[in-house]
């Protein structure tokens, strides 16, 4: 990759310089806050899309833009924010990014049609973006030690515990309040963090030179590669992917910006997004876990709700009482997470969580219709404690030892890489579970027309004594039956899915041992004093 042109920062040593612990602390802990907003937000309208379409008066289809123009904006801003922070400085940025997404919060509580909504979702997204790396990347710089091996644990349990959380947070929102509120509880938040991060002194110093001499086509082309990209993966599965001549349109626009993106990534003088990174085996194999981490992650939590809410019907406070339990299960794993990856080789450590994340999808896969909060307990509570042995070492792995100019941009890239292992995830899943219910349907069918219909003809003379006439008894036992078959196939559908899942996962094991092995506490600082 050329390196031609590119402007010097400020010295990686000055990051956190003259700051006391414990403000450094409190700095940390205003943008893990932060973050948490952001990813909580990604999920909070997602039992409440129902609310928001009839408050919009959209359309089934328009609605699904309130979750997509969020997600297509984010992705965009992830990788972006290394360049960003490094030409304004971290505290700035920071600070910048809080203002809007709570501005932008303001006005998608105001929203007036779904299209206002569409707008302001895509600039909550975009600027949200920006606080998810920009913390992790704080969090390395200015922390060393047993201090910088906490750093993952909170940071993986932010991130996890946020989108779990959402879904339950909404609902409840919704319910107490109305939709509108999902967007305005961000405002004084949001507006504490604007206020308080800028008097803590600074983190960094900018480098406005490089706004200057930024590289528009790279920006361009990156927007497009992985908007793109986020649309064919959103509306994939629901559009039956590229038999839809919008899709197929999508997915070559995406191409086309990759190939740009990656010629620019090479050969920009000034690159906005720079990939050196990748040159260290150690980041590029804790990327491929984190790929798999953010399936496993994303489509688990993804699918619980699904099965809950169509197969066992719950509502939306049922299903978020469920669910919680692999929140609660996250904040137990953390601290131990944390601790062993300063006392063990990571490897170890991210080996054994792999295998406990595939143990939990093997166990969902002997689901039945009749499972509730008990029967998923024990898988739910193995997938929260596991995904943290998952997701700490890996950053371990991929930060540890990263030069610090190319700090910002590793902690971008690694977190791009979970958001779109997220993506993949639900697009395949989906499909998944759309391609088996029919497949397990079509099964139940042929089987029921093969069968001896004496037994049914039986139960519909039993219901006619209840029910008035015989035709409207046979349509009865018809739509029951047929509400029995849609739930067992679906069921079915959800035991194929998980045990592929936990296939995948333990396929993914064959990557550690290629992993360098250290403890979090032996990896060489990366402030470079």
């Amino acid at each position: 990759m050329s390196n031609s042109g590119t402007i010097s920062g400020p010295a990686p040593a000055a990051v956190g310089a003259g700051l006391s612990e414990s403000r450094k602390l409190i700095i940390f802990a205003i943008m893990a806050f932060g973050q948490f907003m952001a990813l909580l937000d990604i999920q909070i309208v997602a039992a409440s899309l129902n609310s928001i379409q009839s408050g919009l008066s959209a359309g089934p289809d328009e609605i699904a833009w309130v979750q997509t123009a969020y997600l297509m904006a984010e992705i965009v801003m992830i990788p972006l924010a290394a360049f960003l922070s490094q030409a304004l400085s971290t505290r700035w940025l920071f600070t910048a990014s809080a203002v809007l997404f709570t501005l932008s919060s303001l006005l998608c509580g105001f929203a007036w049609s779904i299209q206002s909504m569409t707008v302001f979702r895509a600039i909550q997204g975009f600027v949200g973006g920006a606080m998810v790396p920009t913390v992790f990347a704080t969090g390395f710089a200015i922390f060393s030690g047993k201090k910088r091996a906490m750093i993952p644990a909170i940071l993986g349990m932010v991130s996890t515990l946020a989108p779990t959380l959402g879904p339950t947070v909404g609902g409840w929102i919704t319910d107490q309040m109305s939709w509108r509120w999902l967007f305005f509880v961000n405002v004084v938040p949001g507006a504490a963090i604007a206020i308080l991060l800028p008097m803590l002194g600074k983190v960094d110093e900018p480098d406005l030179a490089k706004l200057k001499r930024i590289d528009w086509l790279h920006v361009v082309s990156l927007a497009v590669f992985l908007g793109a990209l986020q649309y064919v993966l959103e509306e994939g599965p629901r559009y039956q992917w590229f038999e839809d001549e919008t899709i197929s349109l999508a997915a070559w626009i995406s191409f086309v910006g990759a190939v740009v993106f990656f010629e620019r990534s090479f050969f920009s003088a000034v690159p906005v997004v720079k990939l050196t990174p990748f040159r260290r085996p150690s980041f590029a194999l804790a990327c491929a876990l984190n790929v798999v981490i953010g399936f496993g992650l994303y489509a688990a939590t993804y699918l619980t709700p699904i099965f809950l809410g169509r197969v066992r019907g719950y509502s939306s406070l049922d299903i978020g009482t469920t669910v919680f339990i692999a929140g609660a299960f996250m904040a137990i794993g953390a601290p131990l997470a944390a601790r062993l990856t300063t006392i063990v080789d990571q490897r170890i450590v991210i080996a054994f969580g792999f295998s406990l994340f595939a143990l939990s999808c093997w166990m969902m896969a002997d689901i039945t219709p009749e499972w509730g909060f008990w029967e998923l307990f024990p898988a739910q509570a193995i997938r929260g404690f596991s995904i943290l042995l998952c997701i700490v070492p890996s950053v371990g792995m991929a930060l540890n030892g990263v030069p610090p100019e190319e700090l910002r941009h590793a902690s971008g890239l690694f977190n791009l890489m979970r958001n779109l292992g997220g993506a993949i995830g639900i697009a395949t899943v989906t499909t998944w579970l759309q391609d088996y219910g029919r497949i397990h349907g079509e099964w139940f069918g042929e089987a029921m027309s093969n069968a001896n219909t004496n037994g049914l003809a039986h139960a519909a003379v039993r219901i006619s004594s209840v029910v008035a006439d015989a035709a409207r008894a046979q349509k009865v036992l018809q739509g029951e039956l047929a509400q029995v078959i849609t739930q067992q196939a679906l069921t079915l559908a959800f035991r194929d899915v998980f045990f592929l899942m936990a296939a995948l996962l333990l396929s993914a094991l064959v990557i550690v041992p290629f992993c360098r092995g250290t403890v979090l506490e032996d990896a060489p600082p990366v402030d470079g004093h």
